[in-house]
Order: C-alpha cells, then sequence, then structure tokens
C-alpha cells in the first residue's frame, strides 16, 4: 500500500521543493508542495510537472491526489 511517506519521497526525489506535506489513508492523498519550480506556471502547468515527476505512480499505485501548489513567495505571503 502506498503511503504519504511514499509519495512525499516520489516527490522529493523529483522536484526541488522548499515544503512537502501528505496526507492520506493509502487511496486518496492530499499534498502541499512548495517549489521555485512553480514559478511563471498556472495551476495546471503546477500539477503536470507533480504528474510528470509521479509518472506511472499515477495511474497504477495512486488513486487520488489533490494538490495545492505554491512557489516560495506565495507561500510566505500566505503564511505570514
Amino acid at each position: 500500500m502506498v503511503t504519504p511517506q511514499n509519495i512525499q519521497d516520489w516527490i522529493q526525489a523529483g522536484m526541488a521543493c522548499d515544503h512537502i506535506e501528505v496526507a492520506g489513508d493509502g487511496q486518496h492523498f492530499e499534498v502541499v508542495i512548495v517549489s521555485g519550480e512553480f514559478a511563471g506556471k498556472l495551476p495546471v502547468a503546477r500539477h503536470q510537472v507533480v504528474f510528470k515527476v509521479l509518472g506511472e505512480r499515477m495511474h497504477s499505485q495512486i488513486h487520488a491526489l489533490s494538490m495545492q501548489t505554491f512557489t516560495p513567495e506565495e507561500w510566505k505571503t500566505r503564511n505570514g
């Protein structure tokens, strides 16, 4: 069974993250990712970056993934 830690490890192995939080129950997962790689990208393009990192796992191991994606500047503004 896929764990939140698996997803966190996979994402961090494929892209630079300033911050990442993953929660889930083995079927449905929620992730918050802060990365400079999202700069200048619309939300759909940001999600595509993460989907590319996760690759085939999105079809075979991860059933549902909801994402919140932020640049470091957006994260700082949001969290003071």
